[in-house]
């Protein structure tokens, strides 16, 4: 009897903690690993930025770092007070349009680079590319687990932001074949989307 006592006086509900102490240490670990995942990202833009050889790409990458900033800012906000920020998530815009280019075209096999003069803007975009789709998963996992509910909602909003940017670095190398996007035979292809049916009936409860 005494023993669940003490158990239930170690259990607090969390409209008995202040907004600062709602965290549970979980997801607090796993906001670290996101956080470290977006100064990583930040790190990385300051340091290419000086390489960078394309106009565009300089442009994509100071929209996606200012953005990338005001996401740092937001969430370290929330994590400081266990409140509202003072800017809440922005919606990102990306300036690519959304026309993807099909097919293969052979070009020379690739290798890590061994000097910094090696650094091309195929390089970098690819670099940023795999941060933006480390930061959706740290994203995600830290949403699925977090228990303060601001914290949760932040993390939630930002993960399409984060995809619409990955995309949009995404379009920049499919445009200059740094991406290429092999397709199947067009009956292979009808094949796998012709290989389900929709449920019929009322589907309703």
């Amino acid at each position: 009897m005494l023993l669940n006592q003490n158990n239930q006086q170690g259990m607090q509900q969390s409209s008995q903690l202040s907004p600062m102490q709602q965290f549970g240490g979980h997801e607090l670990m796993s906001a670290h690993e996101a956080i470290g995942a977006i100064i990583g990202s930040l790190d990385h833009l300051t340091i290419y930025e000086q390489h960078v050889q394309d106009q565009q790409l300089t442009n994509i990458m100071q929209r996606q770092r200012a953005f990338l900033t005001q996401i740092y800012n937001t969430v370290i906000d929330t994590l400081k007070t266990g409140q509202d920020p003072a800017v809440k998530t922005q919606t990102y815009q990306m300036e690519e349009n959304n026309q993807s280019v099909y097919g293969m075209k052979q070009s020379a096999p690739k290798k890590p680079i061994q000097a910094i003069n090696e650094l091309t803007d195929e390089c970098i975009s690819n670099g940023i590319l795999g941060h933006l789709k480390g930061i959706a998963s740290q994203f995600t996992m830290t949403a699925l687990e977090a228990t303060n509910p601001v914290l949760r909602r932040i993390f939630a909003d930002s993960v399409p932001n984060v995809i619409e940017m990955a995309y949009e670095m995404y379009l920049y190398q499919n445009k200059h074949q740094y991406y290429q996007v092999p397709q199947l035979k067009q009956e292979d292809m009808q094949i796998i989307t012709n290989g389900f049916a929709p449920i019929q009936g009322n589907i309703s409860h």
